[in-house]
């Protein structure tokens, strides 16, 4: 069974958003290097955060969201991004109307069932669960194996939150790796057990 990491890009004091859930600045390192990222040509980065973030986003097997971000990106239009193959959406909602039975698209309710439904669909490859809100009640949960973040110079000084509501105090072993890119510092730290 594949790891349960939780992921997103992050500004200095911890916010994945502004208070207008913009991003601001944090993709700005997708866009200022040299390097495509992937088949679009939109996203450019360093060589150092392409050697870093490609193999990432090669293992992910499922994605957990929220259906706030879901909305938000409009389901992205039914196709996963990052050419994920599967994304799990927890809502309390059913899936919109019209939404196309054949996109790999997984509506449940509850963070464990998302999580349980991400593993059978990702098999022995990645859950990757976006930070935020239900990043952090999986945390909460115990279900998440490793924290990734890329770290943007910015400070925000409040929004939405990398752990969302957590309130109580959870160990994370040394970070494994730390990689310098531009604009961008690459973290990654397991969850102490």
């Amino acid at each position: 069974m594949g790891k349960v990491v939780m992921y997103a890009s992050v500004s200095v004091d911890g916010y994945i958003a502004d208070e207008n859930d913009q991003p601001g600045p944090l993709f700005d390192w997708l866009t200022g290097g040299d390097v495509p990222l992937d088949e679009s040509g939109v996203l450019t980065v360093s060589q150092t955060s392409y050697d870093y973030t490609r193999p990432y986003w090669d293992g992910i097997g499922a994605t957990i969201a929220g259906r706030h971000v879901f909305d938000m990106t409009d389901g992205w239009d039914g196709t996963p991004p990052g050419g994920v193959d599967h994304v799990v959406v927890v809502t309390h909602r059913p899936k919109p109307e019209g939404w196309d039975p054949e996109a790999p698209f997984h509506f449940v309710d509850g963070v464990e069932a998302a999580v349980a439904k991400a593993r059978e669909l990702a098999g022995d490859r990645v859950v990757e669960v976006a930070a935020g809100d239900v990043g952090g009640q999986v945390l909460a949960a115990g279900l998440v194996d490793e924290v990734r973040m890329d770290v943007v110079p910015v400070v925000f000084g409040s929004g939405k939150r990398f752990f969302g509501s957590i309130d109580a105090q959870h160990l994370l072993e040394d970070p494994d790796e730390v990689v310098q890119g531009n604009r961008v510092l690459h973290l990654r730290y397991r969850m102490r057990r």
